[in-house]
């Protein structure tokens, strides 16, 4: 037998002709037309080109050629995210039911099983991605476009249930079309199951990530697609609970450029962030070891979350601190009695604590921290990035980290709203700090507003009503949360990040009721008169100290720089350190009710 009948025969375009060309009327067709093995080729459903198929599995399953991200199977998807020879799948062979009798559907699904290898339209078990034990559980395209019928929420119900038991995170990966219209009302009733595993998982104080990946639509959306600690998601994924076509049929308007992809589902806060498909497993163990996972010994009794162990870990980096500290600086001229504060004047102060070269929240985030992964969204209307939090590792800690963000320049103030928030920064700072509480994270706020944002949109979704929700939540906050206003304090914009078990402040920081051009045109009718409003105020670091409003004083050397932001970063992670040793000391009662007395003595 000829080797070219072994082969199923394919016409491929020779790559080096251009089609669209005049030129390609005189090619004869037949000689352009070469003959390749089937599956040689793939071809990309976007662009319609073809790439060699193991270029495409080299490239993760992403289009070489225009970056589009096909669809996986489950067991690619496993292959990609879990460690080899790690993983064990979890409640096979579960047997289906037709609640509706609904014609021929015992036999469709048993030529899906045949055709796709499974037995449902999900795949779970438990693995190691770097290895930290992880539940895992991934839709399956293939079977019934992913749709959620009894036993795809059983199998996920199931898993959830048993990552309770074993204390082990999950990670879920979303593809589906939504519920099952053959198995009925059976099949929303997966919804309701699913969630309320998960709300006990919650309960157990632990973690649950989803990945949204292209589509996941209808009652998937609509459970435990949405309801992760962390929600990721491939780039370019639709994400809906009505689908595009539905919604523009029904209210025949054209609907925004990428209407409920990714990035769309991002802008509007409902997604942490978009991780590409090669970075998904380090993504995801990043994030495993933010939550201790590496902790968890054989009688799955966490040790990591325990006071003496997160004490001796602080304690072990503040004398790796103070080593570094003693080496460096003359400690005997450092002590807080010694420490000689510049005198410059109040409306001074107001000005050097606008200036743009100031660090930003981020720089102090970087400078202070490791490992920095932003989390965004409000999980209601928007991201804003006048707001930017997450998680990073303070000295083998893990710690919530939230800021107000200005920019460096007009364009990224712009983008930044010149650090004033929306309500939906409040909420995401909100819900990152709760979400620190959870996990027995310590948070670290930075504040740097000129006050909450006046506009009309603001008003609209309810500013008075987020800033009074922090206040409120933080006020019961049972871990520790500290507060330094790094550069302006305005307002009730700042306060909203300040209820806090210790406010410092940096040298040349202010913190008011409002800006002394405010307080002048108020009070006196007259905005020339700023200057001496600065003064009146009372709105120094010194004075503040004095007035017992706050706790710490960060010197500046004079005014904080590139040339000695390290040496003044390092005596902040000093005292940063001896305050989390201070605080996580204590129960979180008693974390709670000193934050209450603080300011009940105001």
């Amino acid at each position: 037998m000829e080797l070219k009948n072994l082969f199923k025969k394919n016409s491929v375009r020779d790559a080096s002709v251009s089609y669209n060309d005049e030129s390609y009327n005189s090619y004869n067709h037949k000689d352009v037309c070469v003959n390749v093995p089937d599956g040689l080729y793939t071809k990309c459903p976007k662009c319609s080109k073809m790439s060699l198929t193991e270029d495409v599995y080299i490239n993760n399953c992403v289009c070489p050629l225009c970056g589009h991200y096909m669809r996986i199977d489950a067991l690619t998807r496993i292959s990609m995210i879990i460690d080899k020879d790690t993983f064990e799948e979890w409640d096979t062979g579960l047997e289906e039911s037709n609640p509706c009798a609904y014609p021929d559907y015992e036999d469709k699904l048993k030529e899906l099983k045949e055709k796709t290898n499974l037995d449902e339209a999900v795949l779970t078990g438990v693995g190691c991605i770097n290895g930290i034990r992880t539940v895992i559980g991934v839709c399956d395209t293939r079977f019934l476009m992913g749709s959620m019928g009894e036993i795809v929420g059983e199998k996920l119900t199931r898993a959830v249930e048993k990552a309770t038991r074993k204390r082990l995170p999950i990670i879920i990966y979303t593809c589906s079309g939504g519920a099952r219209m053959q198995e009925g009302i059976v099949s929303l009733m997966q919804m309701a199951k699913i969630s309320a595993a998960l709300k006990r998982h919650d309960e157990a104080g632990l973690l649950y990530i989803t990945v949204l990946t292209d589509p996941t639509t209808g009652g998937v959306t609509a459970s435990f697609a949405m309801l992760g600690d962390i929600i990721l998601a491939e780039p370019e994924a639709l994400v809906a609970f009505a689908g595009p076509r539905v919604i523009k049929q029904t209210i025949r308007q054209e609907l925004p450029k990428g209407f409920q992809r990714s990035e769309f589902l991002m802008e509007h806060g409902f997604v942490d962030a978009i991780v590409p498909r090669k970075e998904q497993k380090e993504t995801l163990s990043r994030l495993l070891k933010f939550h201790n996972n590496t902790e968890i010994p054989h009688d799955n009794t966490s040790i990591s979350h325990s006071s003496e162990y997160n004490i001796t870990v602080m304690k072990k980096y503040l004398n790796y601190l103070d080593n570094i500290y003693s080496k460096k600086i003359d400690i005997g001229s450092e002590s807080e009695d010694n420490i000689a504060y510049n005198d410059y004047s109040a409306w001074d102060k107001v000005h050097i604590a606008r200036d743009s070269n100031r660090p930003n929240a981020y720089e102090y985030i970087n400078r202070l921290t490791k490992d920095f992964y932003e989390l965004h969204g409000d999980r209601l209307y928007a991201d804003d990035k006048a707001v930017i939090g997450g998680i990073a590792m303070f000295g083998g800690q893990p710690v919530t980290v939230i800021g107000h963000m200005k920019g460096k320049d007009t364009k990224d103030n712009i983008k930044r709203n010149f650090g004033m928030a929306n309500p939906e920064g409040y909420r995401k700072a909100l819900r990152l700090m709760k979400q620190a509480e959870k996990f027995n994270r310590p948070v670290i706020c930075f504040i740097d507003t000129p006050g909450a944002y006046c506009g009309i949109g603001a008003e609209e979704r309810g500013q008075g009503e987020a800033i009074a929700r922090n206040l409120y939540e933080m006020s019961g906050l049972k871990v520790p949360v500290l507060s330094i206003v790094t550069g302006e304090g305005g307002s009730g914009g700042a306060l909203a990040f300040g209820v806090s078990n210790e406010v410092w402040m940096m040298e040349n920081a202010v913190y008011s009721v409002l800006s002394p051009e405010g307080f002048a045109s108020i009070m006196w009718k007259d905005a020339k008169r700023s200057e001496e409003a600065a003064g009146v105020m009372k709105l120094t670091a010194m004075d503040l100290y004095e007035l017992h409003i706050i706790e710490r004083i960060i010197p500046e050397y004079p005014v904080i720089s590139g040339n000695n932001i390290n040496r003044i970063t390092l005596y902040m992670k000093r005292k940063i350190c001896e305050f989390l040793i201070n605080y996580m000391a204590l129960d979180k009662e008693e974390v709670c009710r000193r934050r209450y007395d603080r300011f009940r003595s105001f």
